[in-house]
């Protein structure tokens, strides 16, 4: 008896992710789960240099300006609850002191426009349609910093806006680096401040712009949305704020990622890493026991022999 329905996946061989991959993820929230698991295992990877971006205008100003190596100074900031802010950029980057956020803006986009250039893998995390602009500067914004609503106006991008979004992504991300591989996927993530209904609406508008803009072989899908809508589709699979996928969902949907896009090669080094991460995390009964340092010792010879294989891997 089956008592399930299964998103039916291709094993992607031509572009497959693995240790010599530079992976770059930038997004909603749910690229933060993927981007944790990357670094537990040990890849070269980076996550939202400018923080979390829910939607994709937000993820095509940071596209645009790290390639036109924009210079943020203070006219790009606001101050709000004694702390300094940028509407580009996620909360996690303000900072009480506008020198310091302006230092580590301006350094974040120079980094960002070196990893745009080496990446072989961009995951695009798309969160929602919905967006906010702030009505002083009738510009959009990625993050209101608390500000008050009434400062923006809140609208829903159309499918054909976001398209138009998507495919300047595109044409950026191949103007500096042809050779790249973009992955796109609609985060899981309910955004049910908007509405049950808007949420859904939302979430509708980024998978049909997203298979609008499918083609040349070098833009990809994958659905983490739709595997944890249809495989995953009970409750028990959410957190407590029935809002985000719990840890069960997050690494089901990381397997299946892995069965999907990673070599075959890969998965057995994986395994490697996977046994030196759970070593470095044993907390012995006895730290002196004559047992327990030759368990360090062993750990220690499988780190070497991993990092002559690997030389940019670091426990």
């Amino acid at each position: 008896m089956k008592l399930q329905t299964q998103i039916p996946l291709k094993k992607e061989t031509r572009n497959a992710i693995d240790y010599n991959s530079k992976v770059l993820l930038l997004g909603s929230c749910f690229s933060e789960n993927i981007g944790d698991k990357l670094s537990y295992y040990k890849f070269q990877s980076l996550q939202n240099p400018f923080g979390i971006l829910f939607h994709p205008k937000a993820i095509e100003n940071l596209i645009t300006n790290a390639i036109n190596e924009k210079e943020y100074s203070e006219k790009d900031l606001t101050f709000q609850n004694e702390r300094w802010h940028c509407f580009d950029a996620h909360s996690s980057l303000s900072a009480a002191d506008k020198n310091e956020l302006l230092n580590n803006l301006n350094s974040t986009v120079s980094s960002t426009k070196k990893q745009l250039e080496e990446a072989t893998h961009i995951v695009i995390t798309l969160g929602t349609s919905w967006v906010y602009r702030f009505i002083e500067t009738d510009k959009i914004v990625a993050n209101c910093h608390k500000i008050p609503q009434k400062k923006f106006l809140k609208e829903l991008l159309s499918v054909d806006e976001i398209s138009e979004s998507l495919e300047a992504i595109l044409v950026l991300l191949k103007s500096i680096n042809k050779n790249i591989q973009i992955l796109f996927t609609v985060s899981p993530v309910r955004h049910l401040k908007d509405g049950f209904i808007e949420n859904t609406q939302s979430k509708a508008h980024l998978i049909s712009a997203i298979h609008n803009i499918l083609n040349g072989g070098y833009a990809f899908y994958f659905p983490s949305y739709e595997i944890m809508m249809d495989e995953l589709r009970d409750y028990r699979f959410y957190a407590e704020d029935m809002i985000h996928p719990n840890k069960t969902a997050i690494n089901y949907i990381w397997e299946k990622f892995v069965a999907s896009w990673f070599s075959e090669d890969t998965l057995l080094t994986m395994k490697d890493v996977d046994v030196i991460q759970k070593g470095l995390s044993h907390r012995p009964f006895n730290e002196n026991s004559i047992q327990h340092h030759q368990f360090l010792k062993n750990l220690e010879v499988k780190k070497e022999t991993l990092k002559v294989q690997f030389t940019f891997i670091n426990f």
